[in-house]
């Protein structure tokens, strides 16, 4: 990050995607990541590295605020639940537009395994699974978020929207399902969205308020 603050002269506010539940700024899982993690305010962290305001949001979450305000979501109302499907599975929901944090639904169990070890894309690489197969396995998945919560509508997120074709013929819900219309970028721009949010903000390890 400080390498990239460098090479562009950057000094305003900077947002990150983080994979782990963040509350505070401080990192309180670390499921794909260094347990090392657990318990350290990133945002004073990365702040203290690049001298600048700093905000710091769960990856999925970031991803969803991006579709409800510009993609798929925009203007929706009822439950709507994003998932993020890659190297694991993160999920964001949305009431009526408002975001439940740091929810990591992608950390269920399902068929006697952590869901995201049972249907990430990274499973599908790993286990050389076909389309049909794997798609089956997020369709199990999705079920079981439908049982829970009844969405109105999932939007699916991650480097595998944009291969939504091949697998969404293996898709049975009630709810609505679309692919997220910012595809893998969604993360970037709402950690950006996120950085604009934050009323209170984190430079060079020192809380700022800001308007």
């Amino acid at each position: 990050m400080k390498q990239l603050v460098d090479h562009f002269e950057w000094s305003g506010k900077i947002g990150c995607g983080f994979p782990s539940v963040i509350h505070k700024g401080i990192a309180r899982t670390a499921s794909n990541i260094d347990k090392k993690w657990i318990g350290v305010n990133v945002e004073k962290v990365f702040s203290a590295e690049t001298g600048c305001l700093v905000a710091v949001v769960n990856d999925a979450d970031a991803a969803g605020l991006a579709e409800m305000k510009f993609g798929i979501g925009k203007g929706r109302k009822g439950v709507v639940i994003l998932v993020t499907i890659g190297t694991g599975i993160g999920t964001a929901i949305f009431v009526d537009g408002k975001l439940l944090p740091n929810t990591e639904l992608g950390h269920l169990v399902l068929k006697g395994e952590i869901a995201e070890h049972y249907a990430s894309a990274a499973v599908r690489k790993r286990r050389k699974l076909t389309w049909e197969k794997w798609g089956k396995r997020v369709n199990r998945y999705l079920q079981h978020l439908e049982f829970l919560f009844s969405p109105d509508l999932f939007i699916l997120g991650g480097g595998v929207s944009k291969r939504f074709d091949l697998y969404k013929a293996y898709l049975q819900v009630d709810a609505e399902i679309t692919p997220a219309a910012l595809r893998n970028e969604a993360g970037i721009v709402g950690a950006s969205l996120a950085a604009q949010l934050a009323g209170g903000l984190i430079k060079g390890g020192v809380q700022h308020s800001l308007p």
